[in-house]
């Protein structure tokens, strides 16, 4: 009997340039089998290849609730992901919902090269990925077509400008399914301006709207990951509270008459005056 093939230990590259500067995979010394993703400096994905439920960071362990929450548990879902990163989300749902059907857009060519010879996905994963810019390829996309979108897209330490108005909402509501969710990484900090803008926009496209975040985000007082999440069929908003509240770092869902008073008369972005989120301060990272 052939002895068992044991699988090679990963060696990943230095510093590698891509297109969108520098890109440097390593090791996670708290967390064997655990790699961060960082470019230009920035640590911008987290990934356990032994555990891929294992979500380290903790904007997507609230978009982790999402997608727990889109359908019955296990059910396989159409999932679009625009940005790629270290396709942390693809793996997880590869691995929470089997036989899902995923497409990654990632303008970044070069990244998804480094990441795939060096984070491979499993065989059984079924994820596409296409390098084109977020909103042409969510425009790509057939109406009606998938069940959730998720849009966690920078330019550096930045959303674009296109993809934070009421038309590239617009664009993931066409592509939703009845039912479908639009789950958007809202990066931001004091006045929570921005954020404000979003949850306006995300309002003038869906019918439901909440936000998840920590509280001292909330509150002002740090830059940080705010989670916003729309669909026209109505939230699960109590099972969300129930995750949020029951993570490491306990988060808030503001929703309804709280969510009015967060948003307050800020009105909706459009294409015309549209702009990216705001630069994290020095020392803070956004992703």
């Amino acid at each position: 009997m052939s002895p068992r093939r044991q699988a090679q230990p990963i060696v990943p590259p230095g510093p590698t340039p891509v297109d969108g500067g520098t890109a440097e995979i390593l090791g996670d010394a708290d967390r064997d089998g655990s790699w961060v993703l960082v470019v230009n400096g920035t640590p911008q994905s987290h990934v356990d290849l032994e555990d891929p439920t294992h979500l380290e960071f903790e904007y997507v362990r609230r978009m982790g609730h999402v997608l727990d929450l889109a359908a019955e548990e296990g059910r396989p879902i159409d999932v679009v992901h625009l940005g790629g990163g270290a396709l942390t989300l693809p793996r997880y749902v590869a691995a929470t919902r089997p036989g899902s059907r995923q497409r990654v857009v990632e303008l970044d060519e070069k990244l998804t090269d480094l990441v795939r010879a060096h984070l491979p996905l499993p065989r059984d994963a079924r994820v596409r990925v296409r390098a084109t810019d977020a909103r042409a390829g969510l425009a790509a996309l057939p109406a009606a077509s998938v069940d959730v979108v998720i849009s966690d897209v920078f330019a550096g330490a930045r959303t674009p400008a296109h993809l934070t108005s009421v038309e590239y909402a617009q664009e993931a509501h066409r592509v939703l399914r009845p039912g479908g969710t639009f789950v958007v990484n809202v990066a931001d900090g004091p006045p929570l301006r921005f954020a404000r803008g979003q949850v306006a926009t995300l309002r003038a496209v869906f019918v439901h709207v909440c936000l998840l975040a920590e509280p001292g985000t909330l509150r002002g007082r740090r830059f940080g990951n705010l989670v916003a999440v729309a669909a026209d069929a109505e939230l699960p908003v109590p099972a969300l509270v129930r995750r949020c509240a029951a993570d490491p770092m306990p988060s808030r869902v503001v929703e309804g008459a709280d969510l009015d008073r967060f948003a307050g008369r800020v009105q909706p972005v459009r294409d015309v005056d549209a702009v990216g989120s705001p630069e994290p301060p020095d020392g803070v990272f956004g992703r």
